[in-house]
Parts: C-alpha cells; sequence; structure tokens
C-alpha cells in the first residue's frame, strides 16, 4: 500500500512559496457526539550519509486513530480521547535483497497501544495531556507523536509551542483551507539528554529540519502531512555519519455517530470516570535508555583476568580499541570491581588502566581510583599518567576536578608532580568553565590554588608552571595577571607569560594585551630577551592586527640583529602564504608599499627561518606544519618550534606544539661574551602543546656538568614527552522525532599517542641533532540507534588508522655558514573502515556489513627551497665532497 500520494508533495511543494500574509483565521473543532476515523502512517529510516554504507531501509507502520470529543467546558476548552487501533508494522530492508518484513506485535504491546490517552485542547493548541504512566517510555511516546500532529494554529505567525519534539519555535503560514507549519528543532528546549565534548572540533553537526502541512474545511482537520529529517556526522568528517527520516501521515477516512458530550461536568469528573488511571503527562517525548545485551561486563572480564593480557603498544589500533572497551565496561562497573581491576593490573597495564577509568568518568570508577591512588606512594610516572589523563578529559566533571583537587591539597609530592598536577588543574578549570560550570566550588577552589601558588613562587620555574597553568584555563579573567607578569618579570617568567597569552582566541587579545605586547617588542620601559620581544610580535601580527602594528614591526625589524630580523620578515612572509591567516589582506596591503617592501628591509643575510604549509585538505579540515628556527648570531640555534595544526569550520586547534630551546651554546666552544657580561647558562630543554594543553616543561640538561653528566651517562635512548591513552571524542545526543520515536547517537574517539623527543650535542664533531618522533593510532566509532516500541535498528560505523610522523634536525657548526638540515616524514598510514546494520523486531533480527581497506603509501614532506639545498651540502660535507 503506498502511504504517500504524489499529489501530497506538490500540495506541500505549492504551500512553501504562499503568502505569509496573515490571514483570517478559523476556529477549529471536533463536533460533539461524533466520532471521527482518521487513518494513520508512520515511516522511518535510519541510513548513513556515505553511499559505501549499506542502507538501513524503511521502518513503516500504520494505524487506525479514532478521536471524539468528551467535554467541552464555557471556555470552548474540549477534552478530547485519542485511541489508536489496529497498528500493522513492517521492515523494507535494503542492502538484503529480500521482500518487506511483517512485524508481529504481540498480544500486550497491542493492548498497550490502544489505551487511550486524552487531551486539553483549544481550537489547536494542547493544553494538557493525560495518560497511564505505568505504560512503557516507547509506547507512551508513540502516542505523543500522534498528539502532536493536533498541535497547530490558524492564523500566521511565529510562536513557541511543545509537542513530542521539546518546545520549540514554530512558524506557521495560512493561506485559503491549508496550514504550513515549520519547526526550527535547534531551538527546542527538552530535558537535559547526554554530553558532548568541549572541543566542538571532535564533536558531531547536527542539521535537522521539519515541516508539516494542514488541510482544514469547515474547520475541522482533514489531513496532516509531516516531513523531519535530521543529518549528522562529525565535523571533521562529513562522510560519516547519519541520515534520519522521519514521516507521519493522519487523514481524515470517516466519522460516525459517537457517545453524546456530557453536559456540565468537569474535566476532573470525565476522567474519573473513564476506564484506567489517567495522570498528567508530559507533552514532550521522555528519553528511553535502551537495555544493553552484549555489552563487556567488567565482571565478566575479571573471571579471566589473569589469562588475558594485552601488548601495550599505544601506537597499534587494537590497543586502542581495547581502551574503548574498557572505557565502556568501567561506565557500567561498581566500584570494588574497578578497584580490583586496579589492584589486580600488572605493571606494564597499570598505566593503560588508570587512563580507562579517567576517561570513564562515573562515579564508581572514580571513586576506585582515590582509594587506589597514593600521591606519596605512587610512583612518578603513574601519577602523572593520572593527572594528563584529566587534563586532556574531552568532558570533565566537577567529580573529575574534585578528585585532582583532593590529591593535591596539603599532600608531599615531588616537584615534577605538582608542576604536572598545576597544568592539568588549569585544563579542568578551563573545560569546565566552556561548559558553563565556572560557579563550581570546585572550579573556584582550583583558581584560588592556582593563583596562590603564584603568589608564593620562591623559583623561577615555579612561577613559570603557575603561569602555564593560568594560560590552560584561558579565562579572560587571568589576563592582567599575565600582562603584569609579562611587562616586569624576568626572562623565563616573561615567556611563559607570553605563551599563555598565545593560547587565548583573538576575542580575548584586545587593545589592553596589544598595548602591552608593543611595550615588550618596542622595550619602551625595559629590556626583554629577542625570544620573548618576538613572541610578543607574533601575538600582534596572528590577531586581527592594526596596519600600524604591521609597518612599525616591520621598520623595528632591522633593529633586532641579523638573525632576529630574518625570522621575523620570513614570519611574515610565510603568513601571506597563508589563505587562513587574519592578518593576510593586511600584510597584502602594506608589502604594496616600496618605502616597505624592498631589498633594504628584505634581504635574508641571516640563517634563520620561518615556514608553515599545509599537510592535508578536505572540505571539512585543514591540516597545517609550521616551523620556526631562531638562530643566534654566531650560527647557534637558540629556537626551534615545530606546530601541527587543525583548521575546521572556523575553528582552530593546536594538535602539536613541540618548541626547543638551546642557551649557553657558545661558551662549550670557547667563545666568550663582551667584557663584563656574563653569559647564559648552557641549558637545553622542551615545551610541548597538545590539544591545546601546555604541558609542565621538561630540561634536557642544566650547566656543563648536568651535559657532561647525562652524555657519559646516557642510554641513547629519547626523553619520552607523551605516551598514553585518552579519550579523544565523547558524545551522547538524544532526538526525540516528532513521531514519538527516539534516534540516539553516540560517538566515541580513542587516540593513542607516543611521543619522544631527543637532543643529541657532539662537542668533538660539534654537531647538534634534535628528532621528535610521534607514533599513534586512532579509532572512531558512530553510532546511531533508532528505536520504536516494535523494532530496535542501530547504525554503526568504524574508523582506524596509524600513523607516524618524523621530524629530524641535523646541525653542524664546525663550518662556516653553519650548514643545518630539517627533515619532516611520515611513514606508510594504513587505514580500515567497517559500516554494520543491525536490526532487531520481535524474534527475528538481521545484519549487513559492508567495508574497505587500503594503506596511503609514506611520503617526505618538501619544506622550503633553502632547507633542500642546505641538505644536500650537508651531505656532501658528511661524504668528503
Amino acid at each position: 500500500m503506498e502511504w504517500w500520494a504524489v499529489g501530497g508533495y506538490i500540495c506541500l511543494l505549492c504551500f512553501s512559496f504562499l503568502s505569509t500574509a496573515r490571514g483570517s483565521p478559523w476556529m477549529l473543532s471536533f463536533q460533539p457526539g461524533t466520532l471521527y476515523h482518521y487513518h494513520y502512517a508512520l515511516a522511518v529510516q535510519l541510513g548513513p550519509v556515505a553511499s559505501l554504507s549499506p542502507s538501513g531501509g524503511w521502518l513503516r507502520a500504520q494505524a487506525v486513530v479514532k478521536m471524539h470529543q468528551l467535554h467541552r467546558d464555557p471556555s470552548r476548552d474540549d477534552l478530547l480521547q485519542v485511541q489508536i487501533q489496529d497498528l500493522k508494522a513492517l521492515q523494507e530492508p535494503e542492502g538484503t535483497g529480500g521482500p518487506p518484513m511483517d512485524i508481529a506485535l504481540n498480544k500486550e504491546l497491542q493492548s498497550d497501544l490502544e489505551k487511550p490517552v486524552f487531551i486539553s485542547w483549544s481550537s489547536g493548541k494542547i493544553k494538557a495531556l493525560y495518560g497511564d504512566e505505568t505504560e512503557s517510555t516507547l509506547i507512551t511516546n508513540l502516542k505523543r507523536g500522534v498528539v502532536s500532529l493536533l498541535q497547530l494554529q490558524a492564523h500566521t505567525g511565529t510562536i513557541v509551542e511543545e509537542d513530542a519534539s521539546g518546545s520549540c519555535q514554530v512558524t506557521y503560514t495560512v493561506s485559503n483551507n491549508s496550514i504550513v507549519k515549520t519547526k526550527d528543532l535547534l531551538s527546542c528546549t527538552k530535558p537535559k539528554m547526554g554530553y558532548a565534548s568541549v572541543n566542538e572540533m571532535f564533536g558531531i553537526q547536527w542539521q535537522p529540519s521539519s515541516r508539516s502541512l494542514y488541510v482544514v474545511k469547515d474547520s475541522l482537520l482533514q489531513s496532516v502531512l509531516a516531513e523531519e529529517n535530521h543529518t549528522l556526522s562529525l565535523v571533521l568528517r562529513s562522510t560519516t555519519g547519519v541520515k534520519i527520516s522521519s514521516r507521519q501521515e493522519l487523514k481524515l477516512v470517516s466519522s460516525t455517530s459517537g457517545p453524546s458530550v456530557a453536559a456540565e461536568q468537569s474535566l476532573e469528573n470525565m476522567l474519573a470516570g473513564t476506564e484506567g488511571q489517567h495522570q498528567p503527562l508530559a507533552i514532550a517525548s521522555l528519553p528511553f535508555r535502551r537495555g544493553c545485551t552484549h555489552c563487556p561486563s567488567l565482571r565478566v572480564y575479571l573471571k579471566t583476568f589473569d589469562r588475558q593480557r594485552v601488548k601495550m603498544d599505544v601506537s597499534k589500533v587494537a590497543t586502542t580499541w581495547q581502551f574503548q572497551r574498557f572505557i565502556q565496561m568501567l561506565r557500567g562497573a561498581k566500584k570494588r570491581d574497578v578497584l580490583q581491576l586496579l589492584k589486580r593490573a600488572p605493571e606494564d597495564m597499570l598505566p593503560f588502566t588508570v587512563e580507562a577509568a579517567v576517561a570513564a568518568q562515573s562515579v564508581p570508577s572514580l571513586a576506585a581510583l582515590s582509594d587506589f591512588l597514593d600521591f606519596s606512594k605512587e610512583p612518578r610516572s603513574l601519577l602523572e599518567t593520572f593527572l594528563y589523563a584529566a587534563a586532556f578529559s574531552p568532558r570533565p566533571t566537577k567529580e573529575l576536578l574534585r578528585l585532582v583537587l583532593d590529591k593535591l591539597d596539603g599532600k608531599q609530592m615531588v616537584p615534577e608532580v605538582r608542576d604536572t598536577g598545576m597544568v592539568a588543574l588549569g585544563s579542568l578549570v578551563g573545560k569546565l568553565c566552556r561548559q558553563q560550570l565556572c560557579g563550581l566550588q570546585e572550579v573556584e577552589h582550583s583558581m584560588e590554588t592556582i593563583l596562590t601558588g603564584l603568589r608564593s613562587a620562591e623559583k623561577e620555574h615555579e612561577a613559570v608552571t603557575h603561569l602555564l597553568a593560568l594560560g590552560n584555563t584561558q579565562l579572560p579573567s587571568t589576563i592582567p595577571t599575565l600582562l603584569e607578569h609579562a611587562e616586569k618579570g624576568p626572562t623565563a617568567v616573561t615567556a611563559a607569560a607570553i605563551s599563555s597569552l598565545r593560547q587565548f582566541p583573538a576575542q580575548h587579545i584586545t587593545s589592553e594585551v596589544k598595548r602591552a605586547m608593543r611595550k615588550i617588542f618596542h622595550e619602551k620601559r625595559k629590556s626583554y630577551e629577542k625570544t620573548c620581544r618576538l613572541a610578543a610580535a607574533e601575538i600582534l601580527l596572528d590577531n586581527t592586527p592594526l596596519p600600524m602594528d604591521v609597518i612599525n614591526i616591520l621598520l623595528a625589524a632591522h633593529q633586532l640583529g641579523t638573525e632576529a630580523a630574518t625570522f621575523l620578515l620570513l614570519k611574515v612572509q610565510s603568513s601571506l602564504q597563508a589563505n587562513h591567516h587574519p592578518a593576510r589582506k593586511i600584510m597584502n596591503d602594506i608589502l604594496r608599499d616600496p618605502r616597505i617592501n624592498n631589498y633594504n628591509h628584505f634581504s635574508k643575510a641571516g640563517i634563520s627561518s620561518s615556514f608553515s604549509g599545509p599537510l592535508t585538505a578536505t572540505k571539512e579540515l585543514l591540516s597545517t606544519f609550521g616551523l620556526d628556527l631562531l638562530f643566534l648570531e654566531g650560527g647557534f640555534l637558540r629556537k626551534s618550534v615545530s606546530d601541527f595544526s587543525l583548521l575546521s569550520h572556523d575553528w582552530h586547534l593546536r594538535a602539536a606544539q613541540v618548541t626547543i630551546e638551546a642557551q649557553g651554546m657558545e661558551s662549550m666552544l670557547g667563545e666568550n661574551t663582551l667584557e663584563g657580561e656574563e653569559g647564559p647558562e648552557l641549558t637545553a630543554g622542551m615545551s610541548a602543546i597538545f590539544f591545546d594543553v601546555q604541558l609542565r616543561p621538561i630540561t634536557f640538561f642544566q650547566g656543563y656538568t648536568d651535559l657532561m653528566a647525562k652524555v657519559l651517562l646516557s642510554s641513547g635512548e629519547p626523553t619520552s614527552v607523551v605516551k598514553g591513552n585518552l579519550l579523544l571524542m565523547d558524545h551522547h545526543q538524544v532526538i526525540p522525532l516528532q513521531s514519538g520515536l527516539q534516534a540516539v547517537v553516540k560517538l566515541q574517539g580513542g587516540l593513542g599517542l607516543d611521543i619522544s623527543a631527543n637532543v643529541d650535542v657532539n662537542i668533538w664533531e660539534q654537531e647538534l641533532k634534535t628528532s621528535v618522533n610521534t607514533k599513534g593510532s586512532l579509532t572512531i566509532d558512530f553510532q546511531a540507534e533508532l528505536d520504536a516500541p516494535f523494532l530496535q535498528t542501530t547504525l554503526r560505523s568504524q574508523t582506524e588508522a596509524e600513523t607516524s610522523v618524523y621530524f629530524d634536525t641535523i646541525l653542524r657548526f664546525s663550518s662556516s655558514p653553519v650548514l643545518m638540515c630539517l627533515q619532516l616524514r611520515e611513514g606508510q598510514v594504513p587505514y580500515r573502515e567497517i559500516f554494520t546494520i543491525s536490526t532487531s523486531a520481535g524474534n527475528q533480527s538481521s545484519t549487513v556489513r559492508k567495508g574497505r581497506q587500503g594503506t596511503m603509501p609514506a611520503r617526505e614532506f618538501a619544506l622550503h627551497q633553502a632547507n633542500s639545498e642546505m641538505c644536500r651540502l650537508l651531505l656532501m660535507a658528511e661524504e668528503g665532497v
């Protein structure tokens, strides 16, 4: 049987172009003593957005809906009885090749569906809904979907009204005997259901639409045709997603004589006289939680735990999938079981287990961690694993912040753990505030802890740590504190304050911030180290700069010395090549002036460089790699910054930024500073930012004695920057359809990350080598579930990939000029995608699966021509050519 007549669609198309002029309103009503029979049809489809994926087919249902007026009070408010009868359902699966499948309804389900509901209704407006609150949520929601079709108005205008979708803004367009109702589903308010990642780039984009066509004749509702569509896809990958289409049709078939309307009875007495218990019900659909029959159980897992071992190679997708399975187990586990898992886990598996318990964020898992972790006894590496897992949480809760606070407050611990705790605390505060939870007592206590630590800091590195923690919060209220330390602090403190300011989005870089950066760059009050001045200039250039700022920076560049000037001018030129750079147009306009853009200013005499370019580009995502190298006048590397950034839908994310700094290299070769001046201490260290979270800085060596000790005692192994698993994406969204059915969308994205860095100084060969190696695995599990009283459908998309990126620097300063070669390589990237549609109706079930896999070849990125030439010269020098 075909439910959607072609004429209905033509009619709907026509009315979408009707005039919106206000027409003469009419009164909608049901005649007393008349029983109306409507034919009701429902069709819902859950399908993918990618053509590769299997389609879910249609779920169709039809029924008879009976309506009659039981009561009318003097104000013309009607009490209507609405009853669904003779419901039949079938599924039309696509991709299986089979015929439509009838869905048999058991007697209990059919009986519950036929129980009537009652509405207080006044000329199209539903004032109240009454029914049996003991019924299954799915059954009652289906009735809400039918009743929602009676929510309308007979004149043009925009109002807020409530139906099964929630309380939504709707617009009515009335013409002749027809009404077009357009619902803004993005405006709907409903009980809070689900959660989302703080970083919207790792979330889901939702594009819904809803339109209904009503036909009214002689003040009586003749038909309703309602269509609703939802497209949900990953922000970073629009081909991974789901389409949900829902259609309802209500059509008057006949009217017969029915029960007479009761005279002079109250609405309460009328309801009391009907069969069954009828309490007031919410008109909006209520969430339904599907029981999970195949979910992993921690208690079952523990029974075979001693025989199960997972190879903890975080750069492999098998480990990352296992990490996500652990999270699912822990979210449904009791405290005693989680604690047992932590106590029984072998040493090599314990960090993995702690990371999963933090990511689960259930009250029992956090309580188990609280009992298990002893900050006075546990090894430093495990404590830092816990703290970084908290810092990278995609949607931290107040319970997680409370746990971190409890472990840090008043405890004696090694300085490295305390420093890691501070930067983690800043990240948690910032993410909770972005969830509109800044007023929590735990957040206020955390901010006071960070600020008190900053005020009482006696050593530079302590002040640096607390400033970096403030940067992780990204709270505008901390900017005055950061500016104060940027302007007045010693070099390390100034650098940390400016670095923290650079983490703020452009809207928070106010005129006050820019004024302070001008003072630092132009040294209006005191002298600053060149790296601080250059960082201040970058803030001015990267945040909607004023033309005068660009001009003054370019004109002042030559006063910084050859290397700093070369670096800064190349930074400007690199910005011109980036279409997304906010200052690109301003800089282009300025550089048309020959007084600015001339050989005197732009002759590149130094070897410092700044480079930025795209790595990959799709419709949704642009990933870029940037490299800054600043040398001293003697040819020694002062600072290198490698940056991997993601840009998507006007969002910017610093996925990974590794900064390596070295000072005092001149003294190692016997080069003296000016008479009466004391040169900087020989030091080398690293600072890293991952997913916009600043980590605790790492010192490779400090002082010549420390360097020699580490050279002699070195095992040759690189220093681990970050290693472990984190939950990158965590999204749960409940979508109540107007039909009363419910769709649930779930997203989990796991990331296994192993990043190491190494600095190798060969004093005899006068050679410096640095390397940053990144290995990672990404797994994405996207699920969409559709639940009806008579059917359950699940669409699942699973994506996995492994990658490795190597960035190496070789610097030979035994020759003049200094030879330097940079290499950025990416290994092979194996990937796989699997799409599955599973359907269960009564005792019948079916599963359709499709997939694809492949390997992207390894590649080496060409950085810039000067680097290629330098690599060639260095290779020739090594070969003695």
